[in-house]
């Protein structure tokens, strides 16, 4: 009897450690997963399909992104913050939720049937030759934006879409209907759901990029595969909407999940500001400021390493959009995998068993470490080649490998682990800071981020006119972005400790006058 008695706490603790959702919580936890899964399937074959169609169009390459990422993704990316801004004042959540979904549909739809078949009839080549004929060499990544400009829209429309489907929609409609003990057992494996959609979607993704083998040789494999991959997304898309109705009809009408009164009390003290007034207000605040910083560190370091990656990748891929597809496929079968793994395994139990701290400075620690190998073996590659000759292989193809291996760990950190505990920080901010600050670190600080990378290469590509020549500078300036990184998380780590605990105090102070009033 005894023996029962003490196995059942044991079992319960174990069952915790690998699943620590309650089986009266699934109706709200499947369904968030669910809508997660979705979001993320659709990010995954845009970023893949992006880099895809980006670095191997005519007359571009890698050198072409740092360029793209500032003047073409972080106008966009203000715009839609001003938009979402705007919208929030008018629109309820659901029909901000659907409007900004329903422009993401529109666009894909336009590029698969009108811009991508007319393609030749768009792209101003003839000019685009003639610039490239008077300008030095290290405007060329410049010049190929300009001449496969569609490519460049969908580009900057797919990489949007990370930023406000993903981060600004999903994760501020997870904030809002999320508690502060329930994220610290839900965000982590939140993730669970989008992961295996990196795994099914690189799965399609190297299926649809091997149509080429059933086509005749004079017909557009590329083409035929990209129609195929924006029809998922556009399918995918309308499932998004679907499910969050059903969450807003069935979950968060159950008292269990979400209490109405709390958020009508929200947004009744909730103050009218604008934006100039919100950005101020967000300036006043070291908190906000510091989780900023946390943002621009991540999209400035995965920014650098990737360019100088992605060059190597379209050298080895030699230029085959089908086959470049087809690999970035495996990598984000791997990247899901991997992350996967993590999230069952450490992102949850991190966070819980030592903290938001330990947890936030895993990723750039990992991103330090990783990217000191990669650099190494990239800088002194052509040292160790009569080495590397005795394992029957190229410089190349291990560059290439030892990038992958970088991007996996670093992608699959920052999914289990910098994710979750960016998100919880948000937590504890009134409801001006989550929704306004969140737009804004969101959507332009992460883009501030990447184009803040994208700057660093572009002076250097501009200045010294390749990517190969760029890479101990761009190694340099990487270890000491790590370094402002880990001070950053430190410090915030420190404020967000003492708010939580301000909360939990005001909260445990109000429970008996709360019932006191309902009795």
């Amino acid at each position: 009897m005894s023996t029962q008695v003490n196995a059942t706490p044991e079992f319960g603790k174990w069952r915790s450690f690998f699943w620590p959702i309650h089986a009266w919580e699934l109706k709200k936890f499947i369904p968030m997963a669910l809508l997660f899964f979705f979001i993320n399937f659709n990010y995954t074959i845009l970023r893949d399909t992006k880099d895809a169609l980006i670095v191997n169009a005519p007359g571009s390459g890698a050198e072409a992104i740092p360029f793209l990422k500032v003047w073409g993704v972080l106008p966009f990316a203000i715009l839609f913050m001003l938009m979402y801004s705007k919208l929030s004042n008018i629109l309820t959540k659901p029909k901000l939720f659907y409007t900004m979904i329903s422009v993401f549909i529109g666009f894909f739809a336009l590029f698969a049937l009108v811009l991508y078949p007319n393609r030749d009839v768009l792209h101003p080549t003839d000019f685009a030759n003639q610039l490239q004929a008077s300008l030095p060499p290290g405007f060329s990544g410049l010049i190929a934006i300009l001449r496969n400009w569609t490519y460049s829209l969908f580009y900057i429309m797919s990489e949007l879409w990370g930023s406000v489907a993903l981060s600004l929609l999903f994760w501020g409609f997870a904030n809002d209907t999320t508690r502060s003990k329930e994220s610290k057992r839900f965000y982590g494996v939140f993730g669970i759901g989008g992961n295996l959609a990196m795994i099914v979607s690189g799965w399609f993704i190297i299926h649809f990029s091997r149509v080429r083998d059933n086509l005749p040789a004079d017909a557009d494999a590329w083409g035929m595969s990209l129609n195929y991959m924006i029809a998922m997304v556009l399918g995918s898309a309308l499932i998004i909407m679907g499910i969050y109705w059903w969450i807003n009809k069935n979950v968060l009408t159950d008292t269990r999940f979400y209490d109405t009164s709390e958020q009508q009390k929200a947004k009744k003290e909730k103050p009218k500001m604008s934006l100039s007034d919100s950005f101020k207000y967000l300036a006043r605040s070291k908190y906000v400021l510091m989780l900023a910083l946390l943002v621009i560190s991540y999209g400035v370091a995965i920014n650098l390493v990737e360019v100088t990656w992605k060059d190597q990748l379209k050298l080895l891929m030699k230029g085959n959009s089908n086959d470049y597809s087809a690999f970035m496929g495996k990598f984000s079968q791997y990247t899901g995998l991997i992350t996967i793994l993590m999230m069952l395994f450490v992102s949850s139990n991190v966070i819980r068993r030592f903290g938001w701290t330990v947890a936030a400075l895993i990723t750039p620690i990992v991103l330090l470490v990783t990217g000191a190998g990669f650099f190494s073996f990239i800088i002194f590659k052509d040292s160790l080649s009569g080495f590397i000759a005795m394992f029957g292989t190229s410089p190349l193809v291990l560059a290439v490998v030892f990038g992958q291996i970088q991007n996996i760990m670093s992608k699959s950190t920052k999914y289990s682990l910098f994710d979750p505990t960016k998100e919880m920080a948000y937590i504890p901010l009134d409801q001006e800071a989550k929704v306004k600050g969140k737009a804004a670190i969101d959507v332009v600080g992460a883009r501030l981020g990447k184009s803040g990378g994208s700057l660093i290469n572009q002076g250097l590509i501009l200045f010294f006119g390749s990517i190969a020549l760029i890479t101990p500078y761009v190694a340099a300036i990487l270890f000491l972005i790590m370094f402002v990184w880990i001070w950053a998380a430190q410090g915030l780590g420190a404020m967000y400790n003492k708010l939580t605990q301000e909360k939990e105090e005001q909260a445990k102070e109000a429970a008996p006058s709360m019932a006191k009033t309902t009795t």
